[in-house]
Parts: structure tokens; C-alpha cells; sequence
């Protein structure tokens, strides 16, 4: 209801406005207050009559982009609603006592209306040509909006798909982990499977959401490392240092997993005496940094992400990618100053319930 009676506020003052600007050039002369009452009324009666132009439009059975059959089929019309509104004006002239009612029943009924058909057969095409114009603003952001969502779900497929090469791996490898255990020591085998049992719950509730707060991927990494400190035993320590006031910032899910596991398979294990792997979060300047790092045997000479046949790193930097198209995050990956390799992260600071950058609202 508000809306309607926004758009008839509109409309009065457009009529109104187009009214004044008409009526500009006679508004010198000793009678300016009829040339203003006679101007507005003549487009006043547009404002009436509009609506049955654009009644008839909507009912062509043309599309959009027929222009030319539409405006044959306007060709009839106009010669009709053109009538139409001259009844009109000289009705509203009559209400508004710029003449007799008498004279619409005489013969100058028929002389003050003949000289004005013409140039308002004139403005009816005007007014189609605006209504064609807005007819093709509308169609073009229509097609604008269905193609942002097309390319919103081409994104969101992608994003899932590299989620999903993401947990078989994971799980192939934390099998090939307890496996190693089954034999030597069944118990520790049990108590693996136990929280291989919660990573993957963990993993099944997050799956719906591409993002979620640093503090459940941190649950689930505790699991993950709960089983690696099993396998290793004294050769592995694990420290996290994460600020409080990024705790709860929104962090693309299994995102620290993968690089936690990248450490620890080519960094930690091929040390005999093992080594520790640290992660770290804290907030910058609309931002949260993660940064994983380790010190064990570093990068191989001559290595570059592009290159590596790694499936970890290189998926967590296209997901990020994905999640951050306009270029607020970053993905390093870099030898670490006193030996072993670092992993930094930065993303935009948000909190649930916010925005993602970049989104239509």
C-alpha cells in the first residue's frame, strides 16, 4: 500500500512538474494564472490516460525486443487513445471552469479539438518510447540479476566441488594413519578411530556452509591432531595461539586442517627427531591472519605452488580464491626464517549474521 501510494505521489509531480515547465513560457502575460491551470490540466489528463497506455502494451502478445510490431499494433491505439484524451482535457478544462460544460455539446467542441490531435498523437509516441525504454531497463536487470545468480551458483558448485576433493583425502589419509597403529597397538588404534569418528561429524555439520567460525575449525583440528600426536608421540608438538577477539571470525571450513596435515606429512615426519608445528591467529586492519608454520625439513629447492602436485595447499588456495574473488585475502606460502616452511592466511574480518564482500543485497 505504501509503495501505490508512492508511486501516485510520483506520478502527480512528474505530470505537475511537465505542467509548470510548459506553462514557463505564457506565465509574462496579464492571464499567467489560466495559462498555468491550462497547462497543468492538459497534462493531468496524460497522467489519467497513461495507464490505459501502458494497459494496452501489456497486453500485446509481442516480446520486449519486437519493437517494430509493437509499434504497429500502438498505431490504432494511438489514434484511439489520442481521442481519448482529448475528451479528457477538455473535461478536466470544463471541471477546472476554463470553459462551459455547454461547449462540449456544440460544434467548437469539435473546433478546439482538431488543431491539439496532432501533437498529442505526437506525445502518446512519447510516452511509448519511455515505456519501450523502462520495458528494456527492466529486461536488462532482470538478465543482470539472472546472471549474477547463475554466476553466484557456478561459484558455489566449484567451491563445493573442492571441498568435496578435500575430505576424501583427508579421510584416506587419516585412515592410512590408524592403520599403521592397528597391529602394534589395537588401543590406540581404538582411541584414533574414536576421534576420526568426530572429525567426521564435525565435518558432515559443516558441510552445508562454506564458512564458519575459526573456533569450530579449531575443534575440529583439535581431533585431527589428537590422532597425529598418537602416530608421533613425543616427535610431534602442536601450539595454537589464537587472539580472542578473531575466535569467532568466519574462516572458509577445513581451511587450517589441510595446511596443519601439509606440515606434519612433508615437514615434521621426515625429521627423525620430529618437530613442532604452530598456529597462530590474530587480527589485522579488517582482517584475521592465520599463519601455520613448522620446522621441519622446508620447501625443496626451486618450489613453487604453481608446480606442486600437492592436492592440500593448492585447493585451500583455490577456495579462498573462490570465496574472495575481489582480492581482499592473500594465500603465502614461503621458507621459514630458522628452518622449516610457513603458511599465512589473510582474510576479511567478518562475523556471522555480516555480509560477505561482495554481495548483491
Amino acid at each position: 500500500m505504501k509503495n501505490r501510494w508512492a508511486l501516485w505521489m510520483a506520478a502527480i509531480l512528474l505530470w505537475s512538474t511537465l505542467g509548470l515547465l510548459f506553462a514557463v513560457p505564457g506565465l509574462s502575460s496579464g492571464s499567467w494564472r489560466r495559462v498555468l491551470l491550462g497547462s497543468l490540466v492538459q497534462w493531468w489528463s496524460w497522467g489519467l490516460v497513461t495507464p490505459l497506455i501502458f494497459w494496452i502494451d501489456t497486453r500485446l502478445p509481442f516480446k520486449e525486443n519486437q519493437l517494430l510490431r509493437r509499434a504497429l499494433a500502438h498505431l490504432p491505439a494511438s489514434v484511439f487513445v489520442t481521442i481519448v484524451y482529448s475528451c479528457v482535457v477538455m473535461s478536466m478544462a470544463a471541471l477546472f471552469g476554463l470553459q462551459a460544460w455547454s461547449a462540449m455539446a456544440s460544434t467548437r467542441f469539435l473546433a478546439a479539438l482538431l488543431p491539439g490531435l496532432l501533437w498529442s498523437w505526437l506525445v502518446y509516441w512519447v510516452i511509448f518510447g519511455v515505456i519501450q525504454t523502462l520495458q528494456y531497463y527492466e529486461h536488462y536487470r532482470a538478465g543482470e540479476l539472472r546472471l549474477e545468480k547463475m554466476e553466484r551458483s557456478f561459484s558455489q558448485a566449484r567451491l563445493n566441488a573442492l571441498r568435496l576433493q578435500l575430505d576424501p583425502h583427508f579421510l584416506f589419509n587419516a585412515l592410512n594413519t590408524i592403520s599403521s597403529q592397528v597391529e602394534r597397538d589395537p588401543r590406540l588404534a581404538r582411541t584414533m578411530i574414536e576421534h576420526l569418528g568426530d572429525l567426521l561429524r564435525l565435518s558432515l555439520d559443516a558441510r552445508a556452509r562454506q564458512e564458519i567460525p575459526l573456533a569450530e575449525e579449531l575443534a575440529f583440528l583439535d581431533h585431527y591432531v589428537a590422532i597425529q600426536k598418537i602416530r608421533f608421540a613425543d616427535n610431534l608438538r602442536i601450539e595454537i595461539q589464537v587472539n580472542p577477539d578473531v575466535k569467532y571470525a568466519l574462516v572458509p571450513g577445513l581451511i587450517v586442517q589441510p595446511l596443519v596435515e601439509n606440515a606434519i606429512r612433508h615437514g615434521i615426519s621426515r625429521r627423525a627427531s620430529g618437530g613442532t608445528v604452530t598456529v597462530t591467529a590474530q587480527g589485522g586492519p579488517n582482517q584475521v591472519e592465520i599463519r601455520v608454520a613448522d620446522d621441519g625439513v622446508g620447501l625443496p629447492p626451486g618450489w613453487t605452488l604453481e608446480k606442486s602436485s600437492g592436492m592440500g595447499l593448492s585447493i585451500t588456495r583455490e577456495r579462498i580464491v573462490g570465496l574472495h574473488p575481489d582480492g581482499n585475502s592473500s594465500f603465502f606460502v614461503r621458507p621459514r626464517i630458522g628452518g622449516g616452511t610457513e603458511v599465512e592466511i589473510s582474510l576479511p574480518l567478518r562475523f556471522a549474521g555480516e555480509p560477505a564482500s561482495g554481495a548483491t543485497r
